[in-house]
């Protein structure tokens, strides 16, 4: 069986994109991510923004905390983007090999983005919980990765597994989007480039960073706006049991206090104590730190696509050549 280098370098650059852009918006991940936790603990809540959140880092001269958990939150997000962005690749091949199609649909899309969404959601959801936890530690007092993975039973490594696989719409929608702006914006591009004397370049044709970053932003907001209640209902799940002593004494009497074990849990929580507007409390913090990270991933991605398909290639020239001597 060959290797699928098409596939590869899909996740390769995509993996890359995501590395970098993770870094660079760590801190608001960080103030996004405890404000969205600490939001149902009670009626006087700590924080009333993600600006609180660096204001209490800042004033106890714990900024560098804001960094908690960053290396397993890159570890997840590079895992995450080249099994999603390989996945995403090798079915998308697949199909269009045996449908004997050149461009996928809409529908054949979200299908497809789903399924690669669902394969990332149970590999990396061990991380993904992981990293949600050592950033609403307290400042300066985070666990390590294996110290927060084996603090509990082996099955809480998986809470909020199942929002994350209802979550896998988002980058379907996502992804969808991307693509068929993207596809519309190359197949421009390559028509020009066919009509060229000099058309002789078989590597893929990319985007600009400028035209990346804004359709990078663009199909991240819809996504994020359609599948918030569900990113909510995650980060309860994940890191509900961290909280206060109140809270453990009262969820034996009143069962809006209890830890909840799965995603209707969280629902119903976050109905009774915030009503509907509860399931988009920090939607703002979401939408600029998800939008910011998909448009800069997104924009890596592509500029670091030329470079890994030129690899790639040299690659490929090696085992062929290396084939040949063993012939």
């Amino acid at each position: 069986m060959g290797i699928d280098f098409e596939a590869l370098t899909e996740a390769t650059s995509g993996a890359v994109g995501g590395l970098l852009s993770t870094t660079i918006l760590y801190p608001l991940d960080t103030c996004k991510t405890k404000y969205q936790a600490e939001a149902h603990t009670s009626k006087h809540c700590k924080y009333r923004s993600p600006v609180d959140v660096f204001k209490e880092a800042l004033k106890s001269r714990q900024l560098l905390s804001l960094y908690q958990g960053l290396g397993t939150k890159n570890l997840q997000s590079f895992v995450s983007q080249f099994i999603y962005f390989y996945s995403y690749s090798y079915i998308k091949n697949v199909y269009l090999k045996r449908s004997r199609r050149e461009r996928m649909g809409t529908g054949a899309n979200l299908i497809v983005a789903a399924a690669a969404g669902a394969c990332t959601a149970i590999i990396t959801q061990p991380l993904d919980t992981a990293s949600a936890r050592m950033q609403t530690s307290s400042f300066g007092k985070s666990r390590g990765l294996w110290e927060t993975l084996t603090a509990g039973d082996w099955r809480q490594a998986f809470d909020g597994l199942g929002a994350s696989l209802v979550l896998t719409s988002n980058p379907a929608v996502q992804y969808t989007v991307f693509e068929q702006l993207k596809n519309r914006l190359v197949a421009k591009q390559g028509a020009e480039t066919a009509g060229s004397v000099h058309a002789v370049d078989t590597s893929p044709v990319v985007l600009s960073a400028f035209i990346a970053f804004l359709l990078g932003a663009l199909s991240k907001t819809v996504a994020t706006v359609v599948t918030y209640p569900a990113i909510r209902c995650k980060v309860l799940l994940q890191v509900w049991e961290r909280k206060d002593d109140e809270t453990e004494q009262k969820s034996i009497t009143d069962p809006l206090h209890r830890p909840p074990k799965k995603m209707l849990d969280a629902i119903n929580i976050i109905w009774h104590r915030e009503g509907a507007l509860g399931f988009y409390k920090g939607l703002e913090a979401q939408i600029l730190k998800t939008v910011l990270s998909a448009a800069l991933m997104l924009m890596i991605k592509e500029k670091a696509s030329k470079g890994t398909w030129v690899v790639m290639m040299a690659f490929r020239k090696w085992l062929n050549v290396n084939r040949l001597k063993v012939a």
